[in-house]
């Protein structure tokens, strides 16, 4: 019988058996021993599962196999109600944490009660010399990025700081709080989930601390893709359901006029691109289910625990603010 632990650290696999076992590596070699992981597996088809099965009995492992991919969003949630931990540590497969990560994460909850989520710092597995991110931005248009993405990592993201939401590719939250507001959005499937549930926490009353001891060194999009088909359409769906069901009056009307200019601009930028299927569909899906968006809108703005214009001062409000991100993030290294 194992003793209940206080971290449940979560990863969702779907055919990550290239990166799995460094990930793994990576939490058995934790200053933190308290913790226990929950495998997600969304019916990978590669020999990932067989590895994790048969190597590192030193973590306290466990395995859940699902019948289809269900996707990142639906996956969390089923580990967040297996888990034991007071604290939930969301990672993906494919970023691999420094040895003090956690220890880190959790020192830095013991130290600022009045957090209850954590951003780690994002170093590019790839390019090492730069930054994946420090902690998620909210800009009042819907679109959100990754702090200091490309930024040099010895020069930008060294500074404990408050930030909107984090990245859970690598983050901690409360359990307690996660649940309160009912977790990831289950129709999101993938991609924006976290930052969904970030201004959701925001609007119950929770803030987010940015810790960059805690580093991560991340891949990203490895199963996906970067710019892929896939990443577009579940992106800018759940950009639009994102800022309709989150956005709190009367900011949802005074900045409605720049969330669609906004997706004017990147329509005609990804049409460019050769991907003007996928950000139409994406529109079109996401209009399409505004019913049940506007709904879960009513439920979420009944609730809010904070005042909208204490929610601003954590937003970025810049007007040209998102396209200097859009351009950094696709400048080559």
């Amino acid at each position: 019988m194992y003793s209940v632990p206080l971290v449940s650290v979560i990863l969702v696999t779907w055919n990550s058996g290239v990166y799995l076992p460094n990930c793994l590596s990576a939490l058995a070699a934790q200053s933190l021993s308290d913790f226990e992981v929950i495998v997600i597996d969304n019916k990978s088809t590669d020999d990932s599962m067989l590895q994790a099965e048969k190597g590192w009995p030193e973590l306290h492992l466990i395995i859940q196999y699902l019948d289809a991919n269900f996707g990142f969003a639906i996956a969390n949630n089923l580990g967040v109600h297996l888990a034991r931990g007071k604290w939930i540590a969301l990672l993906n497969a494919d970023a691999f944490p420094e040895p003090d990560w956690l220890e880190k994460l959790l020192n830095a909850a013991e130290q600022n009660p009045q957090y209850s989520m954590f951003s780690s710092r994002q170093i590019q597995y790839n390019l090492p010399d730069y930054l994946d991110g420090a902690g998620d931005a909210y800009h009042v248009s819907g679109l959100a990025w990754r702090n200091y993405y490309n930024y040099p990592a010895n020069e930008y993201g060294v500074m404990q700081k408050e930030v909107f939401s984090p990245c859970a590719a690598a983050a901690l939250y409360s359990r307690e709080e996660f649940l309160k507001v009912d977790g990831f959005d289950e129709d999101y499937f993938s991609y924006f989930e976290d930052v969904d549930l970030g201004f959701r926490l925001r609007l119950s009353g929770a803030k987010c601390l940015y810790v960059p001891d805690a580093v991560v060194r991340h891949v990203g999009s490895a199963s996906t893709g970067k710019r892929s088909d896939f990443s577009v359409y579940y992106g800018y769906r759940n950009l639009i359901w994102t800022f309709i069901k989150d956005m709190p009056s009367p900011y949802i009307w005074l900045f409605l006029p720049l969330h669609v200019s906004t997706l004017i601009f990147f329509f005609l930028y990804l049409t460019a691109r050769g991907q003007g299927k996928a950000i139409s569909r994406a529109i079109w899906d996401a209009l399409y289910g505004l019913p049940n968006v506007l709904a879960k809108r009513k439920h979420i703005q009944k609730d809010i625990e904070i005042n909208p214009r204490d929610l601003l001062q954590i937003m970025s409000t810049g007007l040209l603010e998102p396209y200097r991100e859009f351009l950094n993030r696709n400048a080559s290294k």
